[in-house]
């Protein structure tokens, strides 16, 4: 019941304007936005994630685990692309995405603390608003692609 109420509140009323800031390059700090192709669909997915950008990795803990609908979709396609802040612009970063079973997320959370400015908070709203925490390791290419 939970997961429900979480994805209704995401999908309908959290994730649109937060793309909306996307679309218009206003992007709010400790936010990104992976792009995944739909696994039946063909059709290009964006959705706001926190971002876990250390080094030549990105880090997610989905909300719902496996149930996302984008680790579903990377899943059948480990190709993904981030949206990313960087300064005042934004830039496309590309990679392979892995889920990563074996990896304890809350720990994972508290290692990103150290590590990214507002992962704490992003930490805090996916313990709150998560169902089945799953970690998501994207091994970023060495050049960005941008459109």
């Amino acid at each position: 019941m939970k997961h429900r109420a979480v994805h209704f509140v995401q999908h309908y009323l959290l994730n649109p304007p937060l793309r909306l800031l996307f679309r218009i390059g206003a992007v709010p700090p400790g936010y990104a936005l992976i792009e995944t192709v739909g696994r039946r669909s063909g059709r290009t997915r964006r959705t706001p994630v926190g971002d876990g950008r250390v080094g030549g990795e990105f880090w997610i803990v989905a909300e719902h685990g496996r149930k996302a609908g984008y680790v579903r979709n990377l899943q059948a396609n480990p190709r993904v692309r981030l949206k990313v802040r960087d300064g005042l612009r934004t830039r496309w970063l590309t990679g392979t995405a892995h889920a990563l079973t074996d990896d304890d997320p809350r720990e994972r959370q508290r290692w990103l603390a150290a590590r990214r400015r507002g992962a704490r908070s992003n930490a805090a709203a996916v313990r709150l608003f998560g169902t089945d925490l799953l970690t998501v390791r994207v091994d970023l290419d060495v050049t960005p692609h941008s459109r």
